[in-house]
C-alpha cells in the first residue's frame, strides 16, 4: 500500500516521527479512504505491525523512510488491537489511542472556553474512566498557544511522539485517552511551545497526584468513590463555624508536627488517630494546616505550591488525606487549609511559560514576578487563570470536604505596588494602586465557595486596612468569612516583650485593638510567622526570669482568650516549646512533660473550654456589644478590666489582667452587678504553674458603683495573671 502514498500524506506522516504533528487524530488511527477502512499506526520500536480484529491479524505496511510508521486495510468496523514486534522477536498487543473518541462534551468545552467551568477538575488533568467500553486514563490539559503536547511517562517510555494531544477548537484544551493505563501511572506533558522550543517537562496543572520529592512528574490518582461517614458534622457545620460559634484554631506543619520511625513525617492516616485525639483533647474546635497542595520545597512550608489539586504525597495518597479529614470530622473538629493563589514558584516543571508564553502568570516582571519571594504572579485579569484558582477552592471543599481555606498573602493580591519601589510597578487603568483583577477573583472566590459548599468559611490573612475584608460582595467587600487580625497581633506581642517597669509608657498597645475590633469578623492569630526567622519561640520573648517567663505567657494568654475575636495559636505554643520552630524537626514533646511547660498546656485547654462552654465568651465576638471597658487607663499598675456579654440571659463574665509582677491584694473594680462571681480561671493557679493567689473561690460585688458599674468589688490580681469573673 506504501507506494500509493501520495506526497502531501507522506510530508504529513513525516511530521510524525519527527514529532512535529500536532494534529495525529487526522492521521494516526482509522480513517475511511474510499470504501476501506485504513488504520494508520506509529510506533517506534516496531520492526513489524499488524491491527488485530477479533484474533484475525490484519498486516500494516512499513511506510519506506518512516521509521515506525505503519498503515493498511482493515476490513470491517470492529475495534482492533496493534500487535507490534520489534527486530529480536519480542511481541506485544495493545489498544490504539487513536482509534478513540473525544472525552471532553460540548458543555465542558463551552465552558472552558468561557472561563466560568466550576469544577474544573472534572474534565482537566488526569481521570482513571471507562471510555467505549475500555478502561484507560483520560488527559486534558490547557496550553493554548503550543504546537504540540503530549503526554509522556513511563507507558510510553517517555517519547513524546507517541501519544500526541488532540486540540480542543479554541479552547486551548488538549486531550487524549489512554487505554490500559490507570491508578499510579507516573507521567508529564511534553510541549512543544510557541516558538517551535520543547519545553521542560511540565508538571500536569489539575494533577490529582504527584511523585514524592525531590521527583515531581505527577501521578495518576483515582479519586473517585470514598465513603465518607462524615454526615453529622456536614449537617451542622455551618453553626459550628458562624460568627456566633466559639472558633478556636490549632495551627499544624504536618511535616514536623510529630515525627516516626527514623525522622519520618506523620502519616495522614496516623494524623486521623494521633493528631485528631490530641487537639480534641487541648479543647481546640479547628485545625489549620499549613498548605497541602503539593510542593517541591521542603523549607516552603508548602507556600510555594506546583501541584494545586495534589494532597502532598509526603504523607499519603488522596484517600489517606481524606481519612484525616473524616476522622476530624467524627470527632467533632473542623480542618481548615492554608491556600495560596498569591503566586507560585518557577520551577521548571510547574506552571511558568507554561506552554512558551507567561500563560499563568503576567509576561511583564512589575506585575509578574514577586521580588520577596522570587516566585511568579497569577494573571488574575485571564478569565482561564481566574477560572483555574476558583476552581481550585472549591475542589478542596467539595471533593475533600475540608470545611474552609485560610488565603495566605491577601495584601500581596490586593495592591499592584506591594513591597515595590515607585517605577516597579504598573498601575491600574485608573491609575492606582488597587489590583481590579486579583479583588474580582477574590471575591468570585468567595460568591462560589459560600454557594457551593454550605457552612465553610474563608479566612484572610490580610494585614493592612483594606476595608470589609470580611464583609459580603454584595455590600462592596471581599466576601471573606473572617480575617486575621494581625494589628492586634503585633501590638501586644510588642507590648509583652517588653520588661514589665516599662510597660506603663505603652499601655493603650493592649487596648488599641478595640478601635478596630468590630470592623471585621476577626481571628487573634499567633500562628508560624511568629515563630521562625530568628524571631525566637513565644516563650523567649517573654521577659524577666524562668518563673517570670511563663507567668507572661500565661497572662498573655488569658488577654487573648478574654478578647474579642476567634483565637488561633500554632502548635507548640500550646505548651511554650523553648526554641524557635524548626521544620526539619518534630516539636519538643519531652519538655510538654515538664512541669512549667505541662502548665501552659493545661492553661490553653482550660482557656479552649472555658471560652466553648461561655456563651459570653464568643456569641458577640464580632460584636460591639459583646464587649465593654471596665478599667483601660490604669497604666501606672498596667491593669486591664473589661467585660465579656453574650445573648440576653448569658451570664457576663469579667476579665482581669495585671502585666506587672506585683500583686494587686485589694484592687477596686467595677462591676455590672452586685452579688457573687465565681472565679472561672486564674491564670496564677498552681497547677498551671503559678503561685495559687487569687479570690478563694469568689468575689462578692456590692451596690458602690465604680467605674461607671452600678456595682463594685475588691479583688485580688495576682502578678503577671488574668483572672476570670462570672457572675453566678
Amino acid at each position: 500500500m506504501s507506494h500509493t502514498i501520495e506526497p502531501q500524506l507522506f510530508a504529513d506522516l513525516r511530521r510524525i516521527p519527527e514529532g512535529r504533528c500536532d494534529d495525529p487524530f487526522a492521521i494516526l488511527g482509522p480513517h475511511k479512504e474510499g470504501r476501506s477502512r485504513v488504520v494508520t499506526a506509529f510506533d517506534p520500536g516496531a520492526y513489524e505491525m499488524a491491527a488485530v480484529v477479533a484474533g484475525k491479524a490484519h498486516p500494516l505496511d512499513p511506510v519506506p523512510g518512516l521509521q515506525g510508521v505503519f498503515r493498511g486495510s482493515v476490513a470491517g468496523t470492529k475495534p482492533y488491537l496493534l500487535r507490534g514486534k520489534s527486530a529480536e522477536g519480542a511481541e506485544w498487543e495493545v489498544e490504539d489511542a487513536y482509534r478513540f473518541g473525544p472525552v471532553l462534551g460540548e458543555i465542558d468545552e463551552y465552558l472552558l472556553g468561557e472561563g466560568t467551568h466550576r469544577r474544573l477538575w472534572q474534565c482537566m488533568g488526569a481521570h482513571v474512566r471507562e471510555h467505549e467500553g475500555v478502561e484507560g486514563t483520560s488527559f486534558a490539559v490547557w496550553a493554548p498557544n503550543a504546537r504540540r503536547v503530549s503526554v509522556v511517562g513511563d507507558f510510553n517510555l517517555w517519547d513524546g511522539r507517541r501519544h500526541v494531544m488532540r486540540r480542543r477548537g479554541s479552547t486551548g484544551v488538549w486531550e487524549i485517552f489512554v487505554p490500559g493505563i490507570g491508578e499510579g501511572a507516573v507521567y508529564k506533558y511534553e510541549i512543544v511551545g510557541a516558538h517551535g522550543a520543547v519545553m521542560p517537562l511540565k508538571a500536569d496543572p489539575v494533577g490529582f497526584g504527584s511523585q514524592h520529592p525531590p521527583e515531581n512528574a505527577s501521578v495518576v490518582r483515582d479519586i473517585r468513590g470514598y465513603g465518607w461517614s462524615d454526615k453529622g458534622w456536614m449537617d451542622k457545620r455551618e453553626a459550628l463555624q458562624s460568627r456566633e460559634a466559639p472558633i478556636s484554631v490549632y495551627e499544624v506543619h504536618l511535616g514536623s508536627w510529630r515525627r516516626k520511625d527514623e525522622g519520618r513525617p506523620l502519616s495522614y492516616v496516623e494524623a486521623a488517630t494521633e493528631l485528631v485525639e490530641y487537639v480534641k483533647d487541648m479543647g481546640f474546635t479547628h485545625i489549620e494546616l499549613l498548605p497541602i497542595s503539593e510542593y517541591p520545597f521542603d523549607g516552603s512550608w508548602g507556600y510555594q505550591p506546583v501541584g494545586m489539586f495534589a494532597p502532598t504525597v509526603r504523607h499519603g495518597p488522596p484517600h489517606e488525606f481524606r481519612d484525616l479529614i473524616n476522622a476530624a470530622h467524627k470527632a467533632g473538629l473542623g480542618v481548615l487549609i492554608d491556600w495560596v493563589p498569591g503566586h507560585f514558584p518557577t520551577d521548571a516543571h510547574g506552571l511558568g511559560q507554561f506552554d512558551g508564553t507567561a500563560l499563568y502568570e503576567h509576561a511583564d516582571p512589575r506585575e509578574g514576578f514577586h521580588q520577596d519571594w522570587n516566585t511568579l504572579i497569577y494573571n488574575y485579569g485571564r478569565r482561564e487563570v481566574a477560572n483555574y484558582l476558583t476552581s481550585n477552592a472549591l475542589y478542596w471543599l467539595e471533593e475533600y470536604h475540608v470545611d474552609g481555606l485560610r488565603v495566605d498573602a491577601v495584601a500581596s493580591m490586593l495592591y499592584r505596588d506591594y513591597s515595590r519601589k515607585d517605577g516597579e510597578w504598573v498601575p491600574n487603568k485608573d491609575g492606582g494602586r488597587e489590583n481590579y483583577e486579583a479583588i474580582a477573583m477574590l471575591q468570585n472566590m468567595n460568591i462560589q465557595t459560600y454557594g457551593e459548599a454550605p457552612g465553610i468559611m474563608t479566612v484572610a490573612e490580610e494585614s493592612t486596612s483594606f476595608p470589609k475584608v470580611s464583609q459580603p460582595v454584595f455590600d462592596g467587600g471581599l466576601g471573606f468569612g473572617f480575617k486575621w487580625n494581625m494589628g492586634w497581633m503585633n501590638d501586644t506581642l510588642e507590648y509583652i516583650k517588653k520588661d514589665p517597669i516599662y510597660r506603663k509608657h505603652h499601655h493603650h498597645q493592649m487596648t488599641f485593638g478595640l478601635h478596630y475590633a468590630f470592623s471585621e469578623n476577626f481571628i487573634l492569630p499567633i500562628s508560624h510567622d511568629e515563630v521562625v526567622h530568628g524571631k525566637g519561640s513565644m516563650l523567649q520573648r517573654m521577659p524577666g526570669n524562668d518563673w517570670e517567663r511563663f507567668a507572661n505567657m500565661r497572662a498573655y494568654y488569658g488577654f487573648m482568650w478574654g478578647h474579642p475575636g476567634k483565637k488561633l495559636l500554632f502548635m507548640g505554643q500550646e505548651f511554650a516549646q523553648a526554641h524557635e520552630w524548626n521544620h526539619n524537626a518534630e516539636l519538643d514533646w519531652a519538655a510538654a512533660e515538664q512541669p512549667a511547660h505541662k502548665g501552659i498546656q493545661s492553661l490553653v485547654r482550660d482557656l479552649n473550654a472555658l471560652y466553648a462552654g461561655t456563651p459570653a465568651l464568643h456569641v458577640r465576638d464580632c460584636f460591639p456589644d459583646g464587649f465593654q471597658w471596665i478599667e483601660a487607663n490604669d497604666a501606672d499598675r498596667s491593669i486591664y478590666g473589661w467585660i465579656r456579654r453574650g445573648n440576653k440571659g448569658d451570664p457576663e463574665v469579667v476579665v482581669l489582667c495585671n502585666f506587672t509582677p506585683i500583686e494587686q491584694t485589694a484592687y477596686r473594680i467595677g462591676m455590672p452587678a452586685k452579688g457573687t462571681w465565681r472565679e472561672a480561671l486564674n491564670t496564677d493557679a498552681g497547677i498551671y504553674g503559678g503561685g495559687d493567689r487569687g479570690n478563694m473561690g469568689s468575689v462578692e460585688a456590692v451596690e458602690e458603683p465604680s467605674h461607671g458599674q452600678p456595682a463594685s468589688a475588691t479583688v485580688v490580681i495576682p502578678p503577671l495573671s488574668a483572672v476570670y469573673l462570672i457572675k453566678d
